[in-house]
């Protein structure tokens, strides 16, 4: 009997793993002893995740904002030690832009109970949430059905 091969052309269907709707930073990664800190350390887990030096980020957001970005700046909002240098709404669009970090948003959104998905979900968000519902419904007529064949209202 001869050896099998493998077509090596053929995804393997169970290496696959869907996607991760939500992005978040490891929770262990941005984890500080003030809001401020925390948020510098999600600047710096940003910045070393990106893919891109700091001079390329910063030249990324100052084109973003229109107005000058230095490298030295976003070692300030990195660090945790510069707490007077926490960074502001604008800078951190500008810098979510430049890094395309969805887990900057998402450390924003979680305190709330929140989540941030891509558009493209919604729908399918909306459906999940329309068929939670009809759930919900079905259950409470079922039980107000049970409640009147108990008490003889209902044959």
């Amino acid at each position: 009997m001869g050896k099998r091969r493998r077509c090596h052309n053929t995804d393997d269907l169970l290496s696959w793993s869907p996607p991760q709707p939500v992005q978040a930073f490891a929770p262990e990664r941005v984890r500080a002893a003030s809001l401020s800190a925390q948020i510098a350390r999600g600047v710096s887990e940003a910045l070393r995740q990106s893919g891109r030096d700091r001079p390329q980020i910063a030249e990324a957001m100052s084109a973003y904002l229109g107005e000058a970005v230095s490298p030295h700046m976003l070692d300030k909002y990195a660090s945790e030690a510069a707490a007077e240098h926490v960074i502001n709404v604008v800078r951190f669009m500008a810098l979510i832009h430049a890094t395309r970090s969805r887990a900057l948003l998402q450390m924003l959104a979680e305190p709330f109970g929140w989540a941030v998905v891509e558009q493209r979900h919604l729908d399918a968000i909306g459906l999940a949430a329309a068929l939670e519902e009809r759930e919900r419904i079905n259950r409470a007529i079922d039980e107000q059905r049970a409640k009147l064949k108990r008490s003889g209202g209902l044959s």
